[in-house]
């Protein structure tokens, strides 16, 4: 693609670090605060766990985003839809079992909020696993960011890692932010948690369905 074709990564007609730093952040900020399952994951933790124990649990995209772009662009792109909608299928059983477990939990609201330092690994790895699980990242990676990473990679390095650093930069810190806005409202008080730890355990199993139907809708 030619330089000029693609505005969005540029401020100018020239390609520069600053225009895809920009282009990093804006898209960066855009899937922190777009809802979905993994912000409703954290709303769940934090309410559960608090934000000292949640907090690391932002930073499952630096441990799943890897090879999920890798397997992007030398891959995804170049296979049949159908690898897609079996992520998906998978995804939306975990994400299923999760709510289950928040579900749960709210019957044993003290006990939760008495929640040992151990919670901080568990809040973790499944975060590791249902990001890993979950198609939104394979979709935005392999339409909007993939494309993108690519074309300023080939013109310089620079460009893509600029745009890289930007996009992860503006992602783990709205997460970061949504896990301390969220433990804000968890100090209202018992009954705005289990209202939170509610609304954020309906929010799990809406979007665990979703996504069993439409990959079950895409295989029939």
């Amino acid at each position: 693609m030619a330089a000029h074709s693609s505005k969005l990564a540029y401020l100018g007609e020239e390609p520069d670090l600053i225009g895809y730093l920009f282009t990093g952040l804006s898209l960066g900020a855009y899937a922190a605060i777009t809802p979905g399952p993994f912000q409703a994951f954290l709303l769940s933790q934090t309410m559960k766990n608090g934000w000292r124990r949640t907090l690391p649990a932002s930073l499952a995209p630096l441990i799943t985003d890897g090879p999920i772009i890798a397997l992007v662009l030398l891959v995804l792109t170049q296979t049949p839809a159908r690898l897609l909608n079996s992520l998906r299928l998978a995804g939306g059983v975990f994400i299923i079992y999760l709510a289950i477990r928040a579900f749960i939990g709210l019957k044993n609201l003290e006990a939760t909020l008495a929640a040992s330092p151990a919670a901080a690994r568990q809040s973790f790895w499944p975060a590791v696993l249902m990001n890993g699980l979950n198609p939104n990242p394979y979709i935005f990676w392999s339409i909007i960011a993939g494309p993108i990473l690519l074309e300023g990679w080939r013109q310089s390095p620079g460009l893509g890692l600029s745009f890289a650093a930007g996009f992860y930069g503006t992602l783990i810190g709205g997460f970061a932010g949504l896990v301390v806005l969220f433990a804000v409202a968890r100090r209202l008080g018992p009954a705005v948690i289990k209202l939170l730890s509610a609304v954020s355990a309906v929010a799990l199993l809406a979007f665990g369905l979703y996504q069993l139907w439409a990959g079950l809708r895409l295989w029939l």
